[in-house]
């Protein structure tokens, strides 16, 4: 577990790759759990997962869970290579769901049927791999987790 925590407190660019992932993955999440930002709110992202995208409702629930929890997670520092794992399987499944069908750009004029495009996902997915191979980095809680461990117990 400690190597998973394990991270250099001083590293300040885990802190922005891990704050900027989790500052546009958050509100996504609110919208599908709360309601926010014009979100569906937990029901209508259920309903719509389920019904529209033919999802079981336990994969529409995970969705919600992760996006909401793990970015706030992401946010604090906590559990920093899990949570950027579990987001980065995430987004895999978004893509392979069907958003690499939408090409490279967005399509956010709604030009046609077609899906979004990779290029937020390629960001996300760098943004996540920082977090997922340098940890929490500076004012993370793995950080705070782990010097007082050491401190603790050597």
């Amino acid at each position: 577990m400690r190597r998973i925590l394990l991270t250099n407190a001083r590293n300040y660019s885990a802190l922005f790759a891990r704050m900027a992932a989790a500052a546009v993955i958050f509100p996504h999440g609110a919208q599908k759990l709360l309601g926010l930002f014009g979100g569906g709110g937990f029901y209508g992202t259920l309903d719509f997962m389920t019904e529209v995208k033919g999802l079981p409702w336990t994969v529409g629930l995970m969705v919600i869970i992760v996006e909401f929890f793990f970015s706030v997670f992401l946010f604090l520092g906590f559990l920093t290579r899990f949570m950027a794992l579990a987001l980065i399987g995430l987004f895999v499944g978004i893509v392979y769901s069907g958003s690499a069908a939408g090409g490279f750009f967005m399509n956010w004029a709604g030009v046609d049927d077609r899906p979004e495009g990779l290029e937020y996902f390629i960001l996300m997915f760098g943004l996540l791999l920082v977090s997922l191979i340098a940890g929490g980095g500076a004012l993370s809680l793995d950080a705070a987790m782990t010097k007082r461990r050491d401190r603790l117990y050597y």
